[in-house]
This record gives structure tokens, C-alpha cells and sequence, in this order.
């Protein structure tokens, strides 16, 4: 329906007027009271003009306001009312005005005059006179009522016939257009069989053709595609790989083009080849693991026996990779093949990790096995040596866990253990060297030779089956995010290239990196799990190897470095692990011999009775092999340039020092100088170069202990600088517990139980102690050969401290003697002050040349004290002791003799 015929009135000559005038009336009063009359919903669709409605809505609402406003300007309310009583309140105006004078519940929804409440509103009256006035009045309602619809029915009648005359127009018109179209069909048949009907036959007749000889030669591929099925399961079956994977290759090219799409009969065909190339990876898999491990039980027997019967002394087992030639040539031609497929495959990278892992495991294996076989051996000869019975033994280590019995072994048994353990690690590590080795060759194309064009061709063809996974691990992911996609790339996508975009020539060096990498990680692996099983042996060992003797110790940390050399060697990276264990395996060794040593010479010193003794020749070879000496120190001792760290503080008034020695007592009136050589004829010394010293049994203890360090750096270079750390160490606890012992006078409360400190006891410490001093630069010399120079400074610093403690401690001890003769001095210079009075008193004639008590007293005391020290200090020594004594005897007389009254000749 259009609005035009919708509005057209019966007369036509008057329609167009009528819209015009409508719409463009210049009076506003005018197209007010022409407004074009609503349209029906039933005749306007309101959902296809909703747009259009919302469009206007409020242009239109502001127009309305402007012509409403301007109306009532212009006419006023009377002019309004007239108007609208004239047009016969036009647009059912009039029909609203008549509803509104007759009241509102007659128009209610739920009206219904059986209801009371709606019959007493509707009818309240009650006497007849009043109902016949409600009829009348209701009769009246309902006549204003028709009057006003019979006249809106009437004012809208030209409207309605119009439009049935429009309707009864377009159906003659569909009637005619009708006659029209079948005619034209009878003309187009006719043409058709006269004209076109050959040629459209000719036409269908070739392409009939077409299909015919498209559809022989898809018949003829799959009769060759179903051949190649049946070639390919015969191949799979007698393991003809190289074979079954050119017939897959054939198969997937065409899979992958267009010729068998759409065939329902080869919908299962890729699963097929996936399938079948699955079965050919497994087995070259398996065949390549298969020759690269080799069977080696028969020469893990061999090498187990010649390791139990070893006898002399462990030789250097360093690996040399060393491949005969034609064991070589023969390696490699058995495994060309099988990494050829692999790389055709793809598949190289992920057979490669499942030979590292069955490595790894073999590895592990044979270490299991030849403990198991050796231990029993090792158990039986360890319980020879002891003097328990074999029986009893053997009872006793079978109720023993695998820990127990391998810390049951002997040092030597245990090195016999390590060393079969060692040379069954060498064979595998050396055939994962040459396997690691004839991959590398085979992958880098094997220049030269006739499977150089295989080498590439394989290579292109994984790098394409990388690519081809590369695009279908994408495309699955836009499909199926989660789920079986992360199982896709696993095994699609081993060099991770997802998402890159990369060409095939990228995918190719990145495929090669990855199989390289592969291959080198497959032969450190088996490394590292040889030094884990080697760690672990070490670790069941921990709390044993701390109690060993330096030789069984060393010997077990010599076949460690040498299987760690080994290894290193052949895997081409070093061995943390193992060489953290064995560094903290020796630390720990020489953490318990340092305490052992400690508590030893703390108890040494605290029995020492601080007289000298006899020196054994071993203990001069010590000095003499163990220090190299310049000859600087026949001159005299050699100075330290370093500060003193601290001082050695004796215990002041400790009431035990005695203020002479023992030898005080002796009848002697005069001083003798004893010919040096004489007194080394009495008393044997150590000597450092041209001077010879006398020590106490605990300094030759310490001495015996240094060179023990000595030894212990140079067998376990790695540990020097813990080595000078202890040796520091024991040192200061030597220094500080002897200052205690013998200048703070506890040596009279220890074991050693002495009565009294005498002078020989100071003397005999200060001799000690001038050795170690003179020794301490020698010391490091011998202990810096191993110590890295960015730590030997600070190491050795700390030595050129203890020597300064060392030097103070003589020094006290020095001071300490003069302090003796001083108070001497000072308990005579109480009786001088009567001794002069005597003189006073005395006649002049009476004159006696004989030196006074006070004098002859004080001479012989200073005459014992040489006589005590000179058999024992070095000249220098004692010359600096009585250079003071003679110093504060001088001085001391001086002021004493200066406050006296010596008026005689005496």
C-alpha cells in the first residue's frame, strides 16, 4: 500500500489538490485544519518506518509547538473554537469533544452493570419519575455518540473508495503482466529447440569426455596409491627403512597436493603414514641406540678382575680419545644409515635425547653392577687384615646395608673399588666420544665421500617436515587452543619455532644446531651422571674420610682428580658437582687433622717441662728437605717486617718465677766465657743453616706438625690456602698457650707440675721460640707455591704477623730475665746503705783490699745467670740480656751510691 493511494479520494481530479494544499499551504491555519489524517498501523508496517519516525520525531515536535504558538497568536481561543465548530471538528476532534460530555466510567474497562457497585454509581436513583429522567439521559448519550461516527465515517469515505479503485487497478495489471510473461516463455522454448539445442548438446558431450578420462586417471592413482600401501606395509615389515621412507615421502607429497582430495576410500591414509612412520622412527631408533651403546659385559668382567688383582701403585688413567681406523670406518657405515633416516624424519633431535637417557641409565647400571660384584671381594680381603676370624666377619657385614658395608672398607679396598669403577666409566665414556664424534662427521655432510647428497637431501627433508609441523602446530592452535595442542608441539615443534615466521633455510641451520646440541648434551649427561654415582660414593664415605691418614686420604683424592681429568677430557666441560664434593671432602680432612693437632699440642705443652732435648736426625731432615734456607740466615735471624698483631702479656706478681735459677747455689767466685763449640758439644741442636737452636720436645711436635702441612698443601694443592690458614692457626695457639705456660707461670698448675720458673726455663722458651721465628719465612715460601697470587698477599700477611708475635714473645721473655737481676739488684742495694756506715765508721789505717760482701754476693748471682744462658742463647741474645743488666746496674749503683755519705777510702 502507498501512501499515495491511501490518501486519493474517489474524485481523482481533486486528490492532487487536496495533498498539495496540504502540504504546502502558506496559511498556517489553513494546514492545521488540513492535516492529513492518521494512517491505520494495519496499513503501515510500524517496524519499517521506526527509523524514519525517530528520525523526524523531534523536528516534527518543534514544529508542531511553532504552529500551535503562532495559531494562538494570531486567531485567539475564539477564533480557535470557531474555527474548529466550522471543519466540524475535523480528525476526530469532534468525536473526542462529543466522549467527553458523557462521563467516564461508561468507557472502564471492567464496565458491567451487574455489578452493584457499578449499577448504583450508573443508575442511583430510586423513584420512577428520576429513572425515566437516567433513560433519557442515557438515550442521550448514545445518540451524540452515532451522530458523531456517522460523521467521521462520512468525512473519510472519499479516502477509502479511492484506494479500493487503486487495488481493483494493480489486480488488472498482475493479470496482464502474467499473459505477458507466458508468451515470452513459449517464444524462449522455441528458440531453444531450433537454434541452441545442437550445440548444447555437443557441448555436454565433451565435458561428459572430461569427467570420463579425469575419473580413469583418479582410478589409475589410487590403483598406484593402493600398490604403494602394500609396498610400504612389506617394507615396514622387513625393516627396510631407507625404502619405506621414500614410499611415505611419495605418498605425503600427493596427500599433501590435490589429486586425492575429496577420495572417502583415502581419508585414513595420513593416519596410515603417520602411522608407519612411527613404526620406521622406532625402529632406527632402536638400531642406532642399539650401536652406539655397545654390549660390553664381557669386558666390564675382564676389567673387574684385572682392578681386584692391582697390586702396585694407581698409574695415570687419563682417557685419551683414540679411535682405530678401521673400527672407525665400520662405525660409521653402520650408523649413516640410521642417522640418515633420522634426519629424513626429523626425528635425530628426540632419538638422540633417548640415547642420552639409555646412556645415562647404562651408565648408572654398570657402576651399580660393579659395586655389587667387588664389594664381597673388597669385605672378605678387608676382614684378612683384621684379627677378627673370617666367619665372624662375614656374619657380621651381612647384616650391613650397602652404606655400611662400603664404610667398612679399607682405604686401599675402597681405592680398588674406585679404580674398577673408574675403568668401566672409561669404556662407555669413550665410545659416546667416538659416537659423539661420527655424528658430528655424518651431520656436517661426510664432504667427499658418496653419501654427501644423502647427507643434504636428509637434511632438507627434515628441515621441511620441522616447517610443515611449524604450520599445523599453528594452525591447530587457532582450533583447539588447549588440550592435545601442547602434545602437538612436543613432538612437531622440537626446535621451538613456533610463531616465528621463519623460512626454510632458518628452520635448516636451527635443525642442525639442535641435533649438534643433542648429540654433545648425550655425552655430557653421561658425565655427569658418572660423576653423580661417584659423588655419592664419596658421600656414604664422609664420615670415614675425615678420620684417615694423609695416604689413604691422598690416594682416594688422586683416582678422584684422575677420574675427574678423565671425564673433563672427554665430555669437554668441567664437573662441578664432583669437584665441589671433593673440595668440601678435603676441607673437611684437614678440618680434623687441624683439630686433632690443636688438641695434640695443646696437650704437649701443657706436660712440657720446658728442658731441652735431644735432637733426632729425622727432625734436622725436616728442616733441611722440607725448608730451603738462603744464606742470608748464617748472618743472623732473619727480621720480620710486619707489624705485631698483638703481644704476648705474661701474668704480672704470678708468684712462681724465681728470681735466680737453681744453679744460684753453686760454689763459684768467678765468671768463665765457655768456648761456643763446647757448648754445642753438650747439647745438641737444630740447626737453620750455620746456627744451631735448642728446643723442647714440644717444638719439635710443632716442627713435626708444620712439615705434615707441608705435605698435606702439596697433595691437596686445592686446599693451600686453608692449609696456611691452619698453620696460622696452630702457630698462635703454640705462641699464646707457651707466653701462658711460661711467662704467666701456668705451668706450675698444669700436668707438667713444675715448682718454679727458672731462668733455663725462660732461656730453653726463648730459644723455641727464636726457631719458629726464623723458620716462620721459610714456612711461606714453601706453603705459597699452590696459593693463587690474588690471595697469596693476604695470606702470607698474616704469617708476617705471627712472626712479630713471635718476635714480642722473645722479646719478653729478653726483658723478663733482666727484670730477675733487677730485682736482685734491688734486694742487695737494701743492705748497701749499712755497709757504707761500716766503712765510716772504720779506722783510716784499717783498710781491707778485699771487695765487700754486697759486691762479691751481687758478682756471683750476675756470674750463675751467664753461666745458665750462655749454654742455651745465641751470643746476640745474650749479649742484648746483660748489656741491659749491666745498663740498670750501672744506673741503679749510680743514684744509689749519689744519696749516700762515703767519706773513707774504702
Amino acid at each position: 500500500q502507498s501512501l499515495a493511494s491511501i490518501l486519493n479520494n474517489p474524485h481523482h481530479s481533486g486528490s492532487d489538490s487536496s495533498w498539495s494544499s496540504w502540504i504546502f499551504s502558506a496559511d498556517p491555519s489553513s494546514s492545521i485544519d488540513a492535516a492529513a489524517p492518521p494512517a491505520s498501523k494495519s496499513l503501515l508496517p510500524e517496524a519499517d518506518f521506526r527509523a524514519y519516525v525517530e528520525s523526524i520525531s523531534e523536528p516534527y515536535s518543534r514544529f508542531v509547538d511553532v504552529q500551535e504558538h503562532f495559531f494562538l497568536e494570531e486567531d485567539g481561543p475564539s477564533t480557535s473554537s470557531s474555527s474548529s465548530g466550522e471543519m466540524g471538528l475535523k480528525g476526530g476532534e469532534g468525536l473526542a469533544a462529543c466522549l467527553r460530555e458523557i462521563p467516564n466510567m461508561f468507557f472502564d474497562e471492567d464496565f458491567a452493570l451487574e455489578r452493584g457497585s457499578t449499577f448504583q454509581a450508573a443508575c442511583p436513583f430510586s423513584t420512577i419519575p428520576q429513572n425515566i429522567m437516567l433513560q433519557e439521559r442515557l438515550t442521550q448519550y448514545l445518540d451524540v455518540v452515532e451522530v458523531h461516527l456517522v460523521k467521521e465515517i462520512s468525512a473519510r469515505s472519499e479516502s477509502f473508495f479511492e484506494a479500493q479503485k487503486q487495488l481493483e487497478d494493480l489486480n488488472e495489471r498482475m493479470l496482464e503482466a502474467c499473459q505477458q510473461m507466458k508468451e515470452l516463455k513459449s517464444t524462449v522454448r522455441l528458440l531453444e529447440n531450433d537454434l541452441v539445442g545442437s550445440a548444447t548438446q555437443v557441448h555436454t558431450l565433451s565435458r561428459q569426455r572430461e569427467n570420463v578420462l579425469a575419473l580413469h586417471d583418479k582410478l589409475k592413482l589410487m590403483t598406484y596409491v593402493n600398490q604403494a600401501v602394500s609396498a610400504l606395509r612389506i617394507l615396514v615389515a622387513t625393516a627396510d627403512c631407507g625404502g619405506a621412507l621414500d614410499v611415505i615421502d611419495e605418498l605425503q607429497q600427493l596427500l599433501e597436493g590435490d589429486e586425492l582430495a575429496g577420495m572417502h576410500c583415502f581419508r585414513h591414509l595420513g593416519d596410515q603414514l603417520a602411522a608407519s612412520t612411527d613404526s620406521v622412527n622406532n625402529m632406527l631408533a632402536a638400531d642406532f641406540v642399539r650401536i652406539a651403546i655397545h654390549n660390553s659385559k664381557d669386558l666390564d668382567s675382564s676389567v673387574i678382575i684385572s682392578s681386584l688383582n692391582m697390586k702396585d701403585k694407581l698409574y695415570s688413567m687419563s682417557v685419551e680419545v683414540q679411535v682405530n681406523e678401521e673400527e672407525e670406518t665400520n662405525l660409521r657405515e653402520l650408523l649413516v644409515p640410521f642417522v640418515i633416516g633420522l634426519l629424513r624424519t626429523s626425528k635425530l633431535p628426540a632419538v638422540l635425547k633417548v640415547y642420552k637417557d639409555t646412556l645415562t641409565t647404562d651408565v648408572k647400571s654398570a657402576i651399580k653392577t660393579v659395586v655389587a660384584e667387588c664389594l664381597p671381594i673388597l669385605l672378605n680381603r678387608s676382614s684378612g687384615d683384621s684379627p677378627a676370624t673370617e666367619k665372624q666377619t662375614e656374619i657380621d657385614v651381612s647384616g650391613l646395608n650397602l652404606a655400611a658395608k662400603l664404610r667398612s672398607l679399607s682405604p686401599d679396598a675402597f681405592v680398588q673399588l674406585l679404580v674398577a669403577v673408574f675403568k668401566i666409566i672409561q669404556t662407555r665414556l669413550v665410545r659416546a666420544a667416538k659416537i659423539r664424534q661420527l655424528v658430528e662427521q655424518i651431520v656436517s655432510g661426510l664432504q667427499g665421500t658418496s653419501a654427501a647428497e644423502a647427507v643434504a637431501a636428509a637434511f632438507a627433508s627434515g628441515a621441511a617436515a620441522v616447517a610443515a609441523a611449524v604450520a599445523a602446530a599453528e594452525a591447530a592452535e587457532e582450533v583447539e587452543p588447549q588440550g592435545s595442542l601442547a602434545q602437538i608441539v612436543t613432538d612437531s615443534d622440537p626446535l621451538n619455532l613456533r610463531g616465528r615466521g621463519v623460512q626454510l633455510s632458518s628452520i635448516s641451520k636451527q635443525f642442525r644446531a639442535d641435533v649438534l646440541r643433542e648429540n654433545t648434551e648425550a655425552l655430557w649427561a653421561a658425565c655427569d651422571a658418572a660423576h653423580g654415582r661417584w659423588v655419592k660414593l664419596l658421600g656414604v664415605r664422609a664420615p670415614v674420610h675425615p678420620k684417615l691418614r694423609l695416604q689413604e686420604f691422598v690416594s682416594i683424592h688422586d683416582v678422584t682428580q684422575e677420574f675427574i681429568a678423565a671425564t673433563e677430557k672427554v665430555g669437554g666441560r668441567l664437573g662441578y658437582s664432583i669437584r665441589g664434593t671433593l673440595q668440601s671432602q678435603s676441607k673437611s680432612f684437614v678440618d680434623s687433622q687441624h683439630i686433632l693437632r690443636i688438641t695434640k699440642i695443646t696437650a704437649v705443652l701443657d706436660q712440657e717441662t720446658w728442658v731441652a732435648v735431644d735432637i733426632p736426625d729425622e727432625f734436622q731432615e725436616i728442616v733441611d728437605k722440607v725448608f730451603i734456607f738462603d744464606d742470608s740466615l748464617e748472618n743472623g735471624e732473619a727480621e720480620s717486617h710486619s707489624e705485631a698483631n698483638g703481644e704476648c702479656q705474661p701474668v704480672e706478681n704470678g708468684g712462681s718465677i724465681a728470681p735466680h735459677d737453681e744453679k744460684l747455689e753453686t760454689d763459684s767466685s768467678t765468671v768463665t766465657t765457655v768456648d761456643k763449640k763446647l757448648r754445642e758439644k753438650s747439647i745438641k741442636t737444630i740447626r737453620i743453616g750455620q746456627i744451631g737452636y735448642h728446643t723442647v720436645n714440644s717444638g719439635l711436635i710443632l716442627l713435626k706438625m708444620i712439615a705434615e702441612y707441608v705435605e698435606l698443601s702439596n697433595a691437596l694443592p686445592a686446599l693451600a690456602a686453608e692449609v696456611v690458614h691452619r698453620v696460622a692457626e696452630i702457630l698462635k695457639v703454640f705462641n699464646s698457650r707457651a707466653c701462658q705456660l711460661v711467662l704467666g707461670a701456668g705451668a706450675l698448675q698444669v700436668v707438667s707440675g713444675l715448682k718454679s720458673i727458672t731462668a733455663k726455663h725462660l732461656a730453653l722458651a726463648s730459644q723455641t721460640i727464636t726457631f719458629f721465628h726464623v723458620l716462620i719465612p721459610e714456612m711461606k715460601k714453601v706453603l705459597s707455591v699452590f696459593i693463587p697470587d690474588p690471595r697469596k698477599a693476604l695470606l702470607l700477611n698474616e704469617l708476617d704477623r705471627i712472626a712479630q708475635d713471635y718476635k714480642v714473645h722473645r722479646e719478653e721473655i729478653h726483658t723478663k730475665l733482666v727484670q730477675i737481676m733487677k730485682e736482685r739488684l734491688q734486694v742487695h742495694l737494701r743492705i748497701l746503705p749499712q755497709v757504707v756506715e761500716g766503712w765510716n765508721k772504720a779506722a783510716p789505717d784499717d783498710a781491707d783490699a778485699q771487695p765487700s760482701q754486697f759486691a762479691r754476693t751481687l758478682t756471683k748471682e750476675v756470674g750463675v745467670l751467664h753461666r745458665v744462658l750462655s749454654p742455651l742463647l745465641l751470643e746476640d741474645d745474650l749479649r742484648s740480656i746483660f748489656s741491659r743488666v749491666v745498663l740498670i746496674f750501672h744506673t741503679q749503683l749510680t743514684e744509689t751510691f749519689s744519696s749516700l755519705e762515703v767519706s773513707t777510702p774504702q
